[in-house]
């Protein structure tokens, strides 16, 4: 029998896994943070009480976890997660789950082999302003909707440090941003019949892509995903025009903003957006504030440990997170070429 909670080791223990993962894993009754895998810090241990290990072999050679998320770098998330597979734990991965398509079915392929569950980290998908987006599409009160514009813009001018900024596997803001945004539109409208891309490095000396502009083709209604590091003036978050009304949202949601700040994931407050910051319906000729729906990435945990102790349909599922992949390795494709890429094609 899984004890309860359930025992939780974090591999990597970067700015995220610190201001995010850990404060959302220590949140969740049904799980215990025990361990993190770190190469030279024991910021974890600080942090939790927890146990440091320098190694994923190490952490697996102890067996003191069950659950092992994974928030190394991109290139390592599918060696790592197959090792953890391999060893009879339950994952989950930071998005994307792998750099290819073909590696995210071979772990959705062990994990059912071995009864395990595999999820991915898509904490975009518990946004207010997504949630509030899902609201808004499934109950129709805008009509037959044409057309959904997602930004996730950045003014960042210069090339950083940071890896995903370097010459390594799975870097650019496609693999990072692209992923939610593709997610998010698949989600909500199912796989689309074509996408067109436009993927680019517009910094001086800039290695990986910081500019996508994505077109996912839906018949009668056209999605359009993008994302840049050039862009200081506000740009919607979200815009979904339809035959009988509008929405419009501006502004991130509010939860990254405060476990960056160090605010705890507690209490019935946690992901609540301000009114001033609510979004705009604009419907019968009217312009009302529209409430956005309080974001709650704490929902994506509790789901991965309800599916472990209790057999929970498991939200985030690597089936999904593949059709991602093969829409952004299609998007790289359509860039490269100049060219639309069908459903076909593409083997979305």
């Amino acid at each position: 029998m899984m004890s309860n909670p359930i025992k939780t080791a974090i591999v990597g223990f970067g700015s995220v896994a610190e201001k995010m993962h850990a404060p959302l894993i220590n949140a969740c009754p049904d799980l215990e943070l025990v361990a993190s895998v770190e190469r030279k810090t024991n910021r974890c241990e600080e942090l939790y009480t927890t146990t440091t290990y320098r190694s994923l072999d190490d952490l697996l050679s102890a067996d003191g976890a069950d659950l092992i998320v994974i928030t190394t770098p991109n290139e390592y998330h599918f060696p790592m997660a197959m090792q953890c597979l391999q060893a009879g734990k339950h994952v989950v991965v930071d998005k994307p789950v792998t750099i290819f398509s073909h590696e995210a079915e071979e772990l959705n392929k062990l994990a059912e082999e071995k009864g395990l569950i595999c999820s991915v980290f898509h904490n975009r998908r518990y946004d207010g302003d997504f949630m509030t987006l899902q609201k808004l599409v499934r109950e129709g009160e805008l009509g037959d909707l044409v057309y959904l514009e997602s930004h996730f813009d950045r003014f960042r001018p210069d090339v950083s440090e940071n890896w995903r900024e370097k010459e390594v596997p799975g870097n650019g803001i496609t693999y990072d941003l692209g992923a939610h945004l593709i997610d998010q539109v698949v989600l909500l409208f199912g796989l689309p019949n074509w996408i067109q891309a436009d993927i680019r490095k517009q910094r001086t000396g800039a290695i990986a892509d910081d500019y996508f502009d994505i077109i996912l083709d839906y018949g009668s209604l056209k999605a359009r995903v993008t994302a840049g590091a050039l862009v200081n003036v506000a740009t919607p978050k979200f815009l979904l025009l339809g035959k009988n009304g509008s929405y419009q949202k501006f502004g991130l949601d509010v939860q990254e903003a405060a476990f960056k700040a160090g605010e705890k994931p507690e209490g019935t407050f946690w992901g609540l957006e301000t009114e001033e910051k609510w979004g705009n319906i604009f419907l019968n000729g009217e312009t009302k504030a529209y409430k956005t729906i309080p974001g709650d990435y704490r929902i994506l945990y509790q789901n991965v440990a309800d599916a472990i102790l209790k057999g929970a349909t498991l939200d985030v599922t690597i089936p999904q997170t593949i059709n991602v992949l093969k829409i952004i390795e299609s998007s790289f494709e359509s860039a490269k070429s100049g060219k639309r890429i069908s459903k076909l094609e593409g083997g979305w």
